[in-house]
Formats: structure tokens, C-alpha cells, sequence
């Protein structure tokens, strides 16, 4: 600490002395400030509020990189784990009069799926098994928004809103017409007739099976959501689906009188009335609240509640390590949002090391990527699994490569609508020549090999070039049918069928023998400490966790701080807003592709599903 401290004031002197020091001292002062008066034991609220969950919070699963005091590198986000966990305790906090729900939910790319948003339902399902109202208030609804808002026991719906419901769709984007305009061209080496992971790259539109993978997918999770919305709305899954094709875009009147929603209402009466609940009818003040986020800050106080007495405090209690696996699997170290191979595994060596920790539960939210970054993980995973129990939570997408690294878990659990399977491998060959060729740019060669250059970009692979990376392709995917087969307990003949690349849902993966048990997070916990023998005395603990303040400040004088936007950042609304964000996610996509055999257990770059 002592070393740290006199780093620190050298780097403040010497950041003041070269950088303008009023204004960067003065911003530490203020950072210090926030963090000083974020501790304690969190907000008071006052008996009879209501918790308020504003929907436009974006949605992850792993927790955020880092909170400075409330000021963040990124827009400030929750974990679905946290808002869970609040909305279990206000069920049995006698503080809390019920919940209000308003907003249009901000999804990030992985976190905000459908699976994810069940366990957020079955959290409002306690909340109304203990008789407290859970008030809801749309807008412009789209089909997430409205499948949440559904498990409301008050649904109301502006004058002028709308349900945007007409179904599930995926839009795949291809680029091979732009790769043949420019002179890109690319050469493939693939296993499993559903593997369409490299389509975008040599197709126009979906091949008859990706079509027919997709469709199938499409039809379970749809068929999922029906059946969940008219549980708690009492209207038939075959009057839903009537409404939907009729309306698609579904107005007010509509919505109420099919029973799709209790009232419609401008957002000032709800406010009176719930100002009435709480004892503030007449008055200026709002209604009696706490936010969610507000809530969460006094986690040590909701802590037993929201565990039903479980001691997850005590520094005596034996820990569960939940291990987040979040986006793309990628070799290396990994950026913020991937799962990189070298920092992933080392993270779990420490956990098999650790005495203290005596059970892991893998949450896994990944399309996959490459593949060898994929075994080093599953290396790790079953060599702890031989001293410790390791569950295995899936979120919304736990498929290809994000398979590959469940499959040892002592038990798997899924969503019905988590998305999972994918077992196929691809290899993708690109080279720029004719491209080149264009600025006047040619490539010659020596070597000393058959095949030193084989991994050139300058020019086509010749046919005993592509048969080698096929062999290897075929090889790996032998691999994976056979850890698939092993550690399932399935004969190998059934692997196959079920493998191809195929996508399946949550649902019906269970049907198939690639997972155990429909169920979210917490009962994945719960099923690792009753393995541990801990029973309801243990200590959770995350990784990635959230960095301490003064790892971050550290990092903040080492980088600068045009790296730390303290200011909430927005995403452009509308359709310019939606191309971009469309792009960038398959540029994102395009750049973790960084296996350096170029060989990939990958979903479809583009299975988005909105």
C-alpha cells in the first residue's frame, strides 16, 4: 500500500506539473468524493415505497467493469444476477410497498436475451406470490419490452403507445457481393451441413438448411414466449397469435380489448394513483420510491432477504465462485467483452488453487469464436471439475465454442429459450489479391516449404492448401464430437446426429441430452452448494469482479483521462442509429476472428433476433 500511495502521489505531481493540474487534481477530488460517498450501508428509503425499475438500464450478465463512485467508463448498466436478487428482496422486504416498471428496455448484444429476461420474470413472479402489485407502464413496447412487462399484475399502456409484437424474425447481413465489388475473396473449409457460420462471407441469403435451422429455432423460442405471456395474461397462446398476425403493430384500444393489457392511461395517473398508495395523494412530492439501482446499493442490508436467510456475508462461509463467460471467445489476453483464452484459463487455475473457493459455477453467455482458445478454456474446467464441483449456467447463448467450454460441467442449466448446440467448426481463408491487384499493389514469394506461405493473404489457397486446413477442420470437430460424447455420456453415433453445427434451443437441447435441467442462475448456484455440502451457509463471489477504487484510479492516471468518458453516453436513436449499430456488431464480430489457425466453433456471425 505504502509503494502504491508513493506511485500515486509521484504520478499526481508529475500529471500536474506536465498536464494542467487544476483540472486534472480537481476531477480526482470529485472521483475521490463519489467513491467517499458511496460507502456505507447504502440510500434510506422510506417504509411503503415503491422500487422502481427502469427499464432503460442496459441489461449484462457479468458484472460492470468498474463503478467509480457512480462515474463510469460506460453508460451504467446492471447485471441481470443483481436485478434478481433486488427483486426477490423486495418481495420479502416489508419496506418495499411493490414495483413500478417503466422505461423501454436498452439491451446490450448478449446480455438482454430472452433467457435472461425469464429469470428477471420469475423474480416479478415472487414478488406477486407475495401479494405485492407490480405496476407496469408502456410506451412503444417492442416484443422484450412487452414479454417482461407481461408478468405485471397492473398493466397499463399510454393513449398514444403501441405494442410492437408482429413475431421473432432474424435479418442475416451478407457480404460476399461487397467482397466480390471490391476484390476480397474468400475460400472455406467447413464441418456440419448446418454450420452457416461463414455464409455472410461466400452467400447472398441463407443456404435451405441455415433456413431451415433458423425457422426451427425461431418457432421454439416464439412458441416459449406465447406460452409464458398468456400464463400470466389469461389469453390463449392461439389468441395471441391471432392478434399478432392481424395487428403486428399493436394500438391501445387493441391491446385492451384482446387482454394483452389491464388499462390504457396517460403516465400522470399512474403517478396519482400511485402517489395515493403511498400516502402523498394531494401533495408535490412524488409518489414514495427507491431505484433499483438506489436498492442495490444497500446490498450488505437486502443480502439475507433476498437469499431467504442464506449467509453470503459471513468471511467464515465456504465460497461459490460464479465465473462469467461473456461474449466472444477469442485467443489471447481478450478486450473488455471477450473471453480470452490465456485470461480466462488463469482465472480459473487460481479458482482450482483456491481453498476457500469450494464450488464454480460457469455462466456462460457466448456465440462461441476460436477454437483453440475454446480447449485451453476446457482444459481448465476439467482439471478444476477434478477437485471441485463446476455447474454450468447458460445464458442467453451458450453454442459453438460456448459449448465446447460447458460441456464437463457436472450439470448443465438452460433456459428453454437459451440458444446452444452449434457443434461444427469452420475455417475461413481470405486473401486481397485482386483487390490489391486494383491500387496496382502485386506480392511475390521464397520460401523454403510447401507450405510457408499458406497463410497468406496475397493470393488464393491452392487445392492441397485447402485440403490441409480441411484435415485440420475435420480433426477438430472429430475432437469436439468426442468430448461431446464423453463428458455427456452419449454414444457417438448420437452426437453426430444432434451435432452438423445445428442450433437449438434451450428447450429442446434438454430433449436431446446437451443439457440437464431448465433453470436459471440461482438454481445453478443453489444445486452447487448442495454438491459442496455448504447447504445455505456460503459466500458468492464473481469474476471478472469489479475493480477496487484504487486499482481503477491507478489505471486512470496510466492511461489519461481521455480514455474515462464520465459523461452517460447515448445511442444514436432511429434508423441511422440502427444501420450502425447493425454494422458495427458484424465488424465486432469479424474482428475477434483472430484464431491463428483461422479455424473457428462459431455461431452464425449475424443471429440476431428481434
Amino acid at each position: 500500500m505504502k509503494t502504491f500511495l508513493t506511485s500515486l502521489m509521484g504520478s499526481l505531481a508529475a500529471l500536474v506539473i506536465f498536464a494542467g493540474g487544476c483540472v486534472l487534481a480537481g476531477l480526482l477530488l470529485l472521483v475521490l468524493l463519489a467513491a467517499g460517498s458511496s460507502e456505507g450501508s447504502g440510500p434510506k428509503f422510506e417504509k411503503g415505497s415503491y422500487l422502481v425499475f427502469d427499464l432503460g438500464t442496459p441489461i449484462t450478465d457479468a458484472p460492470p467493469a468498474f463503478d467509480l463512485g457512480g462515474l463510469r467508463r460506460r453508460a451504467e448498466s446492471t447485471q441481470v444476477r443483481q436485478v434478481v436478487r433486488a427483486l426477490r428482496a423486495a418481495a420479502k422486504d416489508d419496506r418495499v410497498a411493490g414495483v413500478y416498471l417503466s422505461g423501454d428496455l436498452s439491451l446490450s448484444s448478449l446480455g438482454g436475451g430472452y433467457a435472461s429476461l425469464r429469470e428477471v420474470r420469475a423474480a416479478l413472479g415472487a414478488v406477486r406470490a407475495a401479494g405485492k402489485p407490480v405496476v407496469a407502464y408502456l410506451t412503444q413496447a417492442t416484443t422484450k419490452n412487452y414479454y417482461l412487462a407481461s408478468a405485471a399484475t397492473e398493466l397499463a399502456i399510454d393513449p398514444y403507445g403501441m405494442i410492437i409484437m408482429p413475431g421473432l424474425a432474424s435479418e442475416p447481413m451478407f457480404f460476399a457481393g461487397a467482397f466480390e465489388k471490391y476484390g476480397v475473396n474468400v475460400q472455406v473449409t467447413r464441418v456440419g451441413k448446418y454450420k452457416s457460420a461463414v455464409e455472410p462471407f461466400t452467400r447472398r441469403e441463407m443456404s435451405p438448411e441455415n433456413r431451415e435451422e433458423i425457422q426451427k429455432l425461431l418457432n421454439d423460442l416464439w412458441r416459449t414466449l406465447l406460452a409464458d405471456i398468456s400464463e400470466e395474461r389469461k389469453v390463449s397462446p392461439v389468441a395471441l397469435q391471432a392478434v399478432v398476425d392481424a395487428e403486428g403493430l399493436i394500438r391501445p384500444e387493441v391491446a385492451k380489448s384482446r387482454g394483452l393489457v389491464d388499462r390504457i392511461a396517460y403516465r400522470d395517473e399512474i403517478y396519482d394513483e400511485l402517489k395515493q398508495r403511498t400516502g402523498r395523494a394531494g401533495t408535490k412530492e412524488p409518489f414514495k420510491q427507491v431505484s433499483l439501482s438506489d436498492y442495490l446499493k444497500s446490498a450488505k442490508d437486502i443480502a439475507d432477504v433476498a437469499h431467504g436467510g442464506i449467509n453470503l456475508a459471513s468471511s467464515h462461509a465456504g465460497r461459490i465462485a460464479v465465473v462469467y463467460a461473456e461474449g466472444e471467445i477469442v485467443d489471447g489476453e481478450g478486450d473488455e467483452g471477450e473471453v480470452g483464452g490465456s485470461r480466462f484459463s488463469r482465472a480459473l487455475r487460481k479458482l482450482r488453487q483456491d481453498d476457500e473457493v469450494k464450488a464454480v459455477v460457469l455462466r456462460v453467455n457466448s456465440p462461441g469464436g476460436s477454437a483453440s482458445a475454446s480447449e485451453v478454456i476446457q482444459r481448465e474446467i476439467r482439471l478444476l471439475r477434478k477437485v471441485k464441483p463446476v455447474v454450468v449456467s447458460m445464458g442467453n447463448y451458450a453454442a459453438s465454442g460456448g459449448y465446447w467450454i460447458s460441456t464437463y460441467g457436472e450439470r448443465i442449466f438452460a433456459e428453454p429459450t437459451t440458444i446452444t448446440g452449434s457443434i461444427g467448426v469452420f475455417g475461413l481463408q481470405f486473401d486481397v489479391k485482386r483487390l490489391a491487384n486494383d491500387f496496382g499493389i502485386t506480392f511475390d514469394s521464397v520460401k523454403t516449404g510447401r507450405f510457408a506461405d499458406a497463410l497468406t493473404l496475397s493470393r488464393p489457397k491452392t487445392p492441397e492448401e485447402l485440403a490441409v486446413f480441411q484435415r485440420m477442420v475435420d480433426w477438430i470437430y472429430g475432437e469436439f464430437v468426442d468430448k461431446v460424447a464423453e463428458s455427456r455420456q452419449l454414444d457417438k453415433s448420437r452426437v453426430e446426429e444432434i451435432a452438423q453445427g445445428r442450433v437449438w434451443s434451450g428447450s429442446d437441447a434438454l430433449a436431446v441430452g446437451l443439457v440437464d435441467e431448465i433453470g436459471g442462475l440461482d438454481a445453478a448456484i443453489e444445486y452447487a452448494a448442495r454438491k459442496a455440502g455448504l447447504g445455505r451457509d456460503y459466500r458468492l463471489v464473481e469474476y471478472p469482479h469489479p475493480r477496487e477504487f484504487f486499482e481503477v484510479l491507478q489505471e486512470l492516471l496510466e492511461k489519461g483521462l481521455p480514455e474515462f468518458a464520465l459523461s452517460r453516453s447515448a445511442a444514436e436513436p432511429g434508423l441511422a442509429g440502427e444501420v450502425t449499430r447493425r454494422v458495427k456488431s458484424e465488424l465486432a464480430a469479424i474482428k475477434a476472428l483472430n484464431d491463428p489457425q483461422g479455424i473457428y466453433a462459431r455461431l452464425p456471425l449475424n443471429l440476431s433476433l428481434r
